[in-house]
């Protein structure tokens, strides 16, 4: 089902713009907020990327689902979306704000102005749903002068479980607060301004009142949706060559392609077989195998065989093939293939996987993206993969089942 969602013109923010107002709370059993979330998923997804103020957007609110298409014309920020959902993964995977934005000045809009202190920054956000219900989590980040987290709000059904801020621009931390719901209803120290505050909690949060643990699985829900993100967009000219042999961890370019099928080949033999089956229905000539050969250098190179006909060499695939097959690869495959840093403390049962893919439908016929749409699919329907992908032009896919159409370009 298509959910056209569009960025709407209003004016700039100022320097460290201030998180929204939190909606108002859905009171649980009683009227009382803290009583506890209406019953979830029991697999954390994410199902709302908000880019309230980060480089083109404003104000835009991106449905997700299991298959999501940012759909829009060059410049209207399909690319940037998905860096915003990366940079929330990796900040949920305990990395610092230098590291996710080494040059922040190109996600601050265009049009914000510095307060008296000359300060400008973003805004991002995610609504992570699962067993505690819709949990919303809202960053405010300053780029200018400096690069710090200088609010962040974690709530459930407009009950703020933590909220921080900054109270002096000499420190470099933040003050947190977060819902205890005992004695004192609520916590405060100081945290690091340079790391998300909600990934801190379980070392910060001791657990032992019902608000305590509340807080603790509402960070948890959001971490565990957030961190299993595998962000690819595949290089043809760089899949081409042999390659020498490695960890066999697929990289976001699929540069490795060959190492990869020279561990994957015999490890599953169904997922080969659907693999074989995928790339057959997108290269031309017939295809009764995907390999890999090791070469006398002790480099590999990946080769298509061709039944009775000599086999190909991946280097003499067209762009769109290559694209295809790589493709196919990721969304077959899983953590153990991809090079992802899952959250090794939870089953695999209680996450699912999220492919970032950045040029979905580039290169490729309409044969070939309506393939692979149709595997993201599948995968997703199973509930261990979500797929969030920019293409060109989404009407070809609007109509079909299970797929979210998101045109930032209305």
């Amino acid at each position: 089902m298509a959910v056209p969602t569009a960025s709407t013109s209003a004016s700039p923010p100022t320097s460290a713009p201030p998180l929204p107002p939190t909606p108002a709370a859905r009171t649980g059993p009683g009227g009382d907020p803290s009583a506890g979330p209406a019953p979830g998923a029991a697999r954390p997804v994410l199902t709302e990327l908000r880019l309230s103020a980060f480089a083109g957007h404003r104000n835009t609110v991106c449905p997700l689902g299991p298959v999501t298409l940012f759909a829009g014309r060059s410049g209207s920020g399909k690319t940037t979306a998905l860096r915003a959902y990366e940079a929330l993964a990796r900040l949920a995977s305990g990395a610092g704000i230098g590291d996710v934005f080494p040059d922040p000045a190109p996600y601050v809009p265009d049009r914000a102005r510095p307060d008296a202190q000359r300060r400008r920054g973003f805004r991002i956000g995610c609504t992570a749903d699962g067993p505690e219900g819709p949990v919303r989590l809202d960053l405010a980040v300053q780029a200018e002068p400096g690069l710090r987290i200088v609010g962040e709000r974690l709530s459930v059904g407009g009950l703020v479980l933590l909220e921080t801020a900054l109270r002096d621009p000499a420190r470099r931390t933040v003050q947190a607060a977060w819902h205890t719901g005992g004695s004192a209803p609520v916590t405060r120290a100081p945290l690091p301004d340079d790391r998300l505050a909600t990934a801190l909690l379980p070392l910060r949060v001791a657990g032992r009142t019902d608000g305590q643990r509340r807080v603790l699985a509402a960070a948890e829900q959001v971490l565990v949706a957030l961190r299993s993100v595998f962000a690819c967009d595949p290089r043809p000219e760089r899949m081409r060559a042999p390659v020498a042999t490695g960890s066999g961890r697929l990289l976001g370019g699929c540069d490795n392609l060959a190492d990869v099928l020279w561990r994957t080949r015999s490890e599953c033999a169904r997922r080969h077989a659907r693999l074989v089956a995928a790339v057959r229905s997108g290269c031309a000539g017939p295809v009764t195998d995907v390999r890999a050969e090791l070469l006398g250098d002790g480099t590999v190179r990946a080769l298509l065989d061709r039944g009775g006909a000599p086999a190909t060499e991946l280097a003499r695939l067209g762009d769109g093939e290559l694209r295809h097959l790589a493709l196919a690869l990721v969304l077959l495959t899983g953590p153990g293939v991809l090079d992802v840093d899952p959250p090794g403390e939870v089953p695999d049962a209680l996450r699912a996987l999220t492919v970032l893919a950045d040029g979905f439908d580039r290169s490729l016929d309409p044969a070939q993206r309506h393939e692979l749409l149709r595997l993201a699919v599948g995968m997703g329907e199973r509930g261990h993969l979500r797929c969030v992908a920019a293409v060109s032009d989404g009407s070809w896919a609007a109509r079909t089942a299970g797929v979210t159409v998101v045109d930032l370009g209305a």
